[in-house]
């Protein structure tokens, strides 16, 4: 049979074995089934999660084989695992709707911009999944703690970027490579880059010409994309190589901006109605 052993930074340590379903995120309890349904089903409200994490995030399954995390927030997130998955470490983002298999040994789960330092402060949540095979007639339990109080309050809406605006516009620029497929692209757009390609888009690329308010404005959409304790733009240790790939990067993986969102300008540049695409 299978054990899994849930653990993080101020989350309380959770044993699955086999035949076990858990529920967690910002409020899980109001998922869980009526009656005995709920014998082997645990919900765990994961601590200091920030208002915007789905009640339900994830869901993990475990059978006699196999170890299934469905993914069910509508908070982005990442899933890790380390040197024991086939052919070496692998990581799949996960939006809503994903499912995906745990390989044996350690899994990271990494929700972006999950766990709430401060009003509007946010830093990224990560969990850690353990799967190993057991014999079966090793002992299991819900949890060794006793989880956070449960949040029943609607989910908030998470820190995003006004479409249309000009940081939106170089967000959309700078992660054009990731949101069209082409993630092989050898280096991120350059500024030069940016402000023609939005030019072309809208007809019009405000003072974006100007190297430094690109440059601005790539430091502010940074800023929202990790949060402003995990800036890679003010981190003080060390230097930070490549910047600019990385944030592009962060972008795509925390849906600042979305293929749809490519999809929209491109359609409105074609109408010819860039600088009014809502028209």
């Amino acid at each position: 049979m299978l054990r899994v052993t849930l653990r993080g930074p101020g989350v309380p340590t959770v044993v699955l074995g086999s035949g076990d379903t858990l529920l967690m995120g910002r409020s899980p309890d109001a998922a869980l089934p009526p009656g005995d349904a709920q014998v082997n089903i645990t919900a765990l409200a994961l601590p200091h999660v920030a208002p915007h994490v789905s009640r339900v995030g994830g869901e993990v399954q475990v059978g006699d084989e196999v170890v299934r995390l469905r993914w069910r927030g509508s908070t982005p997130a990442q899933l890790s695992s380390l040197f024991d998955a086939p052919g070496g470490a692998r990581r799949v983002s996960l939006s809503e709707g994903m499912s995906a298999l745990l390989d044996e040994g350690e899994n990271q789960l990494l929700i972006y911009r999950g766990r709430q330092t401060g009003p509007n402060r946010y830093t990224d949540l990560v969990v850690t999944l353990d799967v190993e095979e057991v014999d079966a007639a090793a002992p299991s339990h819900p949890w060794s703690d006793v989880p956070a109080a449960s949040d029943g309050d609607a989910t908030a809406a998470a820190p995003h970027l006004e479409r249309w605006s000009r940081e939106w516009y170089v967000a959309l620029a700078l992660t054009e490579p990731w949101l069209s497929g082409a993630d092989d692209y050898p280096r991120p757009p350059s500024n030069r880059e940016i402000y023609e390609r939005i030019l072309a888009w809208r007809g019009h690329a405000w003072n974006l010409e100007r190297a430094q308010r690109v440059d601005d404005a790539i430091r502010s959409v940074a800023r929202l994309a990790f949060g402003p304790a995990d800036d890679l733009f003010t981190a003080s240790a060390g230097r930070v190589q490549n910047v600019r790939f990385a944030v592009g990067r962060r972008i795509a993986e925390t849906g600042l901006v979305t293929p749809a969102d490519l999809q929209a300008v491109l359609i409105a540049q074609a109408r010819g109605n860039g600088i009014r695409p809502d028209a």
